[in-house]
């Protein structure tokens, strides 16, 4: 027992001493330190979703369903509070907008669990704007329509995992502090509707150098213990990376900034107990980089390698894949893990595609003003920097951003000092006054309009092009798609009106059968961290529109004579946050009618009312006076419908098993890093019977040689291993899957092997859970 305890004691020390050792380096890896004046608790969590049979929210392209994962999606939460005093919430998704129903329910759930600790007002949940995410989890009838309604599944695994994220960021609460920086990234989105830009005044594009936003904006959380425990960023450009024809679920280019941050930080935490030689910029090499590569002679692995045949399938439980996932292997459990969120803002005129917009058929630009080619929009296309390869499109942009964040990080030395607080309220923008200033120094009031979307929406972006006739630009509309909008709801003379010049495809804000196609209450709320003001928006602000509103803000708070708010403030803005309803342009933009201003909701003074409404939240804020709450939104989850069909039942041919290999590696099989696929398929099910949250469908594992174990080195959260998941017909019960791993250049030498994990159903609706493995491979 003695012998035992002096284990343990010897155990404990060397653990101390290595994070005690870790946490010193960080502490002086970049960044000034001084003593806090917050509790800061950040959390992540996965909401994934279904990664088969659900059409993907972005596009509203009806063919795009999702048939696997290329990497996963996550929640990612900060809380900042004030030791004794008021605390905010903050939630980034990989996903493609938040949802006002969703946000209503997480809400309930943090009542039930923590009182008024955590309401409407002091929490905002914000969208990344992967257009690669499952859909079917907003509660206005417009938004559901490619997927076939709502989509229960896709809802409960937002809500859930939003709420365990908060839970999570919660219980981690800890003294701590919290430093800004700011800088310029120039290679990340250029402005797709330049058009519409070049329509506001020359005055005022003149005091700005870029027709788009450059500026990303970063927060760097320090616990007081473990040093730095995460980061959030702003920085405004599209997740259409990836392509209106894609299938596999994807954070987009935000989403795989977000695994290189996090990776880069656990690499290096993990290097630092190996080697003097800690920081490096470098994109991460992956968990492989930490498992002792022994450079063995190529042959005695190759015989090794022959000694591991497939695996046939066979039952497994449920925890077995989250056991086997890669990053829980990799958790510490003493101390929180390094969280990192790139959130989007004013991204609505923003793309990705950096190449530019060029046609299809010619290769020449498409039309400056139209984006047509040859009077069409359907061939017209922006290209990534990968182009054609839009997966590696994604991979740069999610380089580009990670690399200035982590610059911006090891930099950061303003520490943000000051109150925590927050304002809220609920306005209806279907029916709001709006008081403008005249030339003449007088004012006029207008209003807003009940929603409605105009005939360019149907012509799509560049990012991703709609069908049939349509194109942006369209100021008068067309007389065949006016007969078909008229059998669903004519537009009144006051609606047309209200909305000139768009001309009207779908009266949105006046159809409400079976229930709301759109929404009119939107939720518009500030956070204050210190000298940091956080606009959450519920829409897609473009470049002008957002710097207005921005300034606007800024101008409101350094003009209220509140003496903290003498030095530096910062503003920026959350979009896609706590609901959604389209787009705001600015009043000019609107005037040009592309997808952006068509697809600006409530006329052309939406963007004023947004002003407006600003203006008295931040001005209650500074001066501590209460708003009023607003009308209520309304909760239409009971009386939502869906039609997508669900799993009856999951089967194999006669003799095999789920699990099964039906494409294994050859005998003798040797890669190359850096070079090579490794293609295996299995026996599956659907992957709608367990979502395996916090698990994985796929896993590559290295052969550890001494004593001859499997280790976990990529899963499907990583951005080189990709799910593939098909049924040879739509509604057939027998299923494969089929994994596929490009070997990176990082990949240590050795023995490997792939691992399907999945579920099944039978035909009563039992699950069972089943695992198979392929043959085993040589990687040099």
């Amino acid at each position: 027992m003695m012998e035992l305890s002096l284990v343990r004691l010897w155990s404990t020390c060397f653990r101390s001493f290595f994070y005690i050792s870790t946490v010193l380096f960080l502490l002086t890896a970049g960044g000034v330190y001084s003593h806090s004046e917050y509790l800061i608790g950040l959390g992540s969590y996965d909401i994934t979703g279904p990664a088969a049979d659900v059409n993907m929210m972005g596009y509203a392209n009806m063919e795009q369903v999702a048939s696997g994962i290329h990497f996963r999606l996550r929640a990612r939460t900060f809380i900042v509070s004030e030791p004794e005093g008021k605390r905010v919430v903050f939630v980034n998704l990989d996903a493609c907008m938040a949802s006002q129903i969703v946000t209503l329910k997480v809400i309930e759930r943090l009542k039930a669990r923590y009182g008024d600790l955590y309401t409407e007002k002091n929490v905002g949940i914000s969208g990344i704007h992967t257009h690669a995410g499952p859909g079917g989890y907003l509660q206005y009838v417009i938004y559901i329509v490619t997927s076939l309604g709502f989509v229960r599944q896709s809802f409960d695994a937002l809500v859930d995992g939003i709420e365990n994220s908060i839970i999570q960021a919660h219980q981690n609460l800890r003294p701590g502090s919290i430093f800004i920086n700011n800088g310029e990234l120039l290679d990340a989105g250029v402005n797709r509707s330049p058009s519409a830009y070049l329509n506001n005044p020359s005055g005022e594009r003149s005091k700005h150098k870029y027709d788009v936003d450059k500026e990303m904006t970063l927060l760097k959380f320090v616990d007081d213990q473990w040093g730095p425990v995460g980061s959030f960023n702003w920085f405004a450009t599209h997740g259409t990376s990836m392509s209106r024809s894609n299938s596999l679920i994807s954070g987009d280019n935000k989403g795989a900034a977000s695994r290189f941050m996090e990776d880069w930080f656990e690499q290096n935490t993990v290097e630092r107990s190996h080697s003097e030689d800690f920081i490096s910029d470098e994109i991460p090499r992956r968990v492989s980089s930490i498992i002792e590569n022994h450079q063995d002679n190529h042959q005695e692995l190759l015989e090794l390698a022959s000694y591991f045949e497939s695996q046939p399938g066979k039952p497994a439980t449920r925890i077995s894949s989250s056991a086997r996932r890669v990053r829980s292997a990799l958790r510490k459990a003493d101390r929180p893990g390094f969280v990192s969120a790139f959130c989007q803002t004013n991204c609505g005129d923003v793309s990705p595609n950096v190449l530019g917009a060029f046609c299809l058929d010619t290769g020449l630009p498409c039309d400056f003003n139209h984006s047509t080619c040859g009077g069409k929009n359907e061939m017209c296309y922006g290209r990534g920097p990968g182009y054609p390869d839009e997966f590696e499109s994604t991979r740069i942009i999610g380089e580009r951003q990670f690399k200035m964040a982590l610059e911006l990080f090891n930099k950061a030395s303003e520490q943000l000092q000051g109150k925590v607080d927050y304002r809220h309220v609920y306005v209806d923008f279907s029916q709001l006054n709006v008081t403008l200033p005249k030339k003449d120094g007088k004012s006029e009031v207008v209003k807003t309009c009940p929603a409605a979307m105009g005939f360019a929406f149907a012509a799509g972006t560049t990012d991703g092009p709609g069908a049939f006739d349509f194109t942006q630009g369209d100021d008068k509309g067309n007389p065949f798609w006016r007969l078909v909008r008229n059998v669903l709801k004519t537009p009144n003379k006051k609606q047309i009106d209200c909305h000139y010049p768009k001309p009207i495809l779908l009266d949105t804000g006046e159809m409400t059968k079976p229930y709301d196609w759109a929404p009119s209450i939107l939720s518009l709320q500030i956070l204050r961290i210190g000298q940091l003001f956080i606009l959450s928006v519920p829409g897609e602000f473009t470049t002008m529109a957002g710097r207005r509103l921005r300034d606007a803000v800024k101008t409101q708070l350094k003009n209220s004579g509140n003496k903290d708010l003498s030095g530096e403030i910062h503003v920026v803005i959350a979009g896609l946050a706590n609901g959604y309803s389209q787009y705001v342009t600015t009043f000019e933009e609107y005037q040009v009618q592309r997808y952006e201003g068509a697809s600006t909701l409530y006329g052309p003074h939406t963007l004023s009312g947004y002003i407006q409404e600003f203006k008295k939240l931040s001005k209650s804020l500074v001066l501590d006076m209460p708003v009023q709450p607003g009308p209520q939104p309304p909760d239409l989850l009971d009386k939502q419908l869906s039609f997508l069909t669900p799993v009856m039942m999951d089967t194999t041919p006669d003799g095999d098993s789920f699990g099964d290999v039906i494409s294994d590696v050859p005998k003798n099989f040797s890669v190359k890093r850096g070079n090579d696929q490794v293609t295996v398929v299995f026996r599956s099910a659907c992957p709608r019977n367990d979502l395996l949250t916090e698990g994985t469908f796929a896993l590559v594992e290295k052969l550890e040689q001494k004593d001859k174990t499997w280790t976990p080195v990529y899963d499907d959260d990583d951005l080189c291993l990709r799910f593939k998941w098909s049924r040879p017909k739509k509604l057939s019960s027998r299923s494969q899957a089929t994994v596929e791993w490009r070997i990176p250049e990082s990949a240590s030498p050795g023995v490997y092997r792939i691992t399907h994990f999945g579920a099944a159903k039978k035909l009563f609706g039992s699950v069972h859970h089943f695992t198979g493995s392929s043959g085993a491979f040589v990687v040099t």
